[in-house]
């Protein structure tokens, strides 16, 4: 006997949402979850650092509260109408969502540092909630979608991919727009305004009717939330594309500026005296490169412009290569930097950028960028020294900061890396850092050209901050070669 499959009916809403409606709801949800882990990151990397650690805890935190939430969502769905949670879901994430900048920036003041848990817990504070509430939207949605199991594959294909969709959406929009054009904190607020929105209309819409002392407590949260954001203290008086950025004056020197970034200690730049040189690292570079006076200079990073403007008037031709826009706007707003035809700036990622440079065309590249206290990875690669000692002349020479600490770890691999490209390769660092007693920062010299060992001994040792010099191949012994491949930078400093 032959049977004919019939579809297979089972217990829905009665009425499914619209599927318009449905799509919507979830490619909205997923994007706002995506927005609040890219802008998370932003908001905890001034108090713990943008490291891989912190991108790596943020990223796992915003996958476990999606986790959590796709699952408590479905859970929940089995058991309560997903009409009466749907609105209710928005308005919990939407008072979570506003009161995370707040949250964020009081907590991280006790959370500052590196350690492992500071990162992890301010993640979780960053995100957990609001990510874990916006991620139970999509299976109470599919819920009332289901009314025919002949079709639920179709329909969960496609409410999967409108979220996967959304958070692309997201993804793109956060990076390549909104952190561009606003700050954080007013991403946040404003993601949790709509989520409001939405949340009350969900909730009119299945006559679940929030009391006027319920609209009056969520607006009172979220101005709440908003007024504590204002207050609260943060560390930064501009937000870059890529920097929580600050200036303060030295009360030692009425002219004297420090640069913060992500609440580092970043640069000093003296607005009577670009001669004046506060951090050793720089008078080590100065004191090496004036044993070889250069006329066509590079750096590799620009931050607060002090090595630029102390050459500004000595050389015939200067090019920064600096990846954040914002901060070359803050430089010449507050710490007096002025571009001409003999110091020019190109703003943009320093490595695709050096490779634009003609070869054989500068006699010194001064490689000083950072993200944090971390040299980017692929700036410390061998494939990236290849392209230095490209663009630098037979004679030229390279130097290049690096922060590290009594392990030595980077700063061997560093000097290891570059001796792989240069014939003479020194270390220069105070005799305790180089024998692993302290953190420090380490300028690595390279070039070609015979290196005077004596002569730059001396020379560092007469500055004001003076240094030790040792030959780079012997004291980096085996050190690994950092390669493209493998540069496990974050690791290295950590360890």
């Amino acid at each position: 006997m032959n049977r004919r499959c019939q579809p297979v009916r089972v217990a829905s809403a009665p009425v499914p949402l619209h599927p318009r409606l449905a799509g919507a709801l979830v490619f909205y949800s997923s994007g706002a979850v995506l927005v609040l882990e890219i802008v998370g990151l932003r908001l905890v990397g001034p108090y713990v650092g943008v490291t891989l650690q912190t991108s790596s805890a943020v990223i796992g935190v915003a996958l476990a509260a999606i986790a959590y939430g796709a699952w408590t969502g479905g859970w929940l769905a089995d058991r309560i109408d997903p009409r009466r949670l749907l609105g209710p879901a928005m308005l919990a994430g939407a008072v979570t969502t506003a009161v995370t900048v707040p949250v964020v920036r009081y907590a991280g003041e006790f959370l500052r540092g590196t350690d492992a848990a500071n990162v992890v817990m301010l993640a979780l504070l960053a995100l957990f909630l609001p990510a874990a509430l916006l991620s139970a939207v999509t299976p109470l949605v599919i819920k009332l979608q289901l009314d025919d199991l002949a079709v639920t594959g179709r329909i969960v294909g496609r409410l999967s991919s409108v979220g996967t969709l959304g958070a692309i959406t997201a993804t793109l929009g956060t990076g390549f727009v909104l952190v561009r054009f606003l700050p954080s904190s007013v991403i946040v607020l404003l993601v949790a305004a709509v989520t409001a929105v939405i949340g009350l209309w969900l909730s009119f819409r299945f006559g679940l009717w929030v009391s006027r002392r319920g609209r009056v407590s969520m607006a009172v949260i979220g101005l709440g939330a908003a007024g504590l954001a204002a207050v609260a203290p943060t560390p930064c008086d501009v937000e870059t594309a890529y920097h929580c950025a600050s200036v303060t004056t030295d009360p030692n020197r009425p002219s004297g500026r420090t640069l913060w970034l992500n609440s580092a200690r970043h640069s000093y730049v003296d607005l009577d005296d670009p001669k004046h040189l506060e951090f050793a690292y720089a008078q080590w570079i100065t004191a090496v490169v004036a044993l070889r006076p250069p006329q066509d200079v590079l750096h590799l990073g620009g931050g607060g412009f002090t090595l630029p403007r102390y050459y500004a008037d000595t050389v015939r031709d200067q090019v920064v290569l600096e990846l954040d826009e914002g901060l070359v706007a803050l430089d010449r707003r507050e710490l007096g930097l002025v571009t001409g035809p003999s110091l020019r700036v190109h703003t943009g990622d320093g490595r695709a950028l050096l490779a634009r440079e003609a070869t054989d065309s500068r006699d010194l590249l001064i490689g000083d960028a950072f993200g944090h206290l971390v040299v980017p990875w692929h700036l410390a690669t061998v494939e990236l020294t290849r392209d230095v000692h490209r663009v630098l002349r037979s004679d030229g020479v390279y130097a290049l900061n690096v922060i590290d600490g009594p392990g030595r770890r980077f700063v061997r691999a560093e000097a290891a890396t570059v001796a792989q490209v240069f014939r003479n390769v020194l270390v220069i660092s105070p005799p305790e850092a180089l024998a692993g007693s302290r953190s420090a920062n380490f300028v690595i010299v390279a070039s070609d050209a015979p290196l005077d060992l004596a002569a730059i001994t001396d020379a560092v040792a007469r500055v004001p901050e003076p240094a030790a010099v040792v030959e780079a191949r012997s004291w980096a012994g085996n050190a690994m070669i950092l390669r493209d491949d493998h540069a496990p930078v974050d690791q290295l400093l950590s360890s």
